[in-house]
């Protein structure tokens, strides 16, 4: 099938979180498919496998058309070239996300000219969810299991 309006959704999803739900669920009518791309940033310390975080976003989506779970090493904008995407979908919880995602879409933008990022805002009562925030609850024996899909379950 030819899609026309294919989005990518990059993220490492250490681990998938409803911040990261959100933002796909208001998408998804904005596009024909969105693919979930679960990148491996050396600069991150990954708290769960790769595979792990595969298996909890494929769970979380089982009954979802449209949407495609890929891995991803390096330039996203590459990993948008190959996937033929002219969409990057991203998602903005604060201030502080909306200044670090402004300077990638200018970077982005001068790689490659044909991409065009759509932020979405999250819901006000997932403004706060974070993987970061996530792992630090986990680390310390929190109920995590309010902060993410159903299917993450360590």
């Amino acid at each position: 099938m030819n899609h026309r309006r294919i989005a990518v959704f990059p993220g490492t999803f250490d681990p998938i979180t409803l911040g990261h739900y959100d933002v796909i669920i208001k998408s998804l009518n904005l596009f024909d498919k969105i693919v979930i791309a679960i990148g491996n940033n050396s600069e991150k310390n990954n708290m769960f496998s790769v595979k792990k975080r595969k298996e909890w976003i494929q769970k979380t989506f089982l009954d979802f058309s449209g949407i495609e779970i890929d891995l991803f090493k390096g330039l996203t904008i590459s990993f948008c070239k190959r996937k033929k995407a002219k969409f990057l979908l991203r998602g903005i919880r604060n201030q502080l996300d909306f200044e670090f995602e402004k300077n990638l879409y200018y970077a982005n933008k001068k790689l490659y000219d044909c991409i065009e990022t759509v932020f979405i805002l999250s819901s006000y009562e997932r403004s706060y969810i974070s993987s970061c925030l996530v792992r630090e609850i986990i680390k310390n024996g929190g109920n995590y299991t309010i902060f993410v899909p159903n299917s993450v379950r360590i």
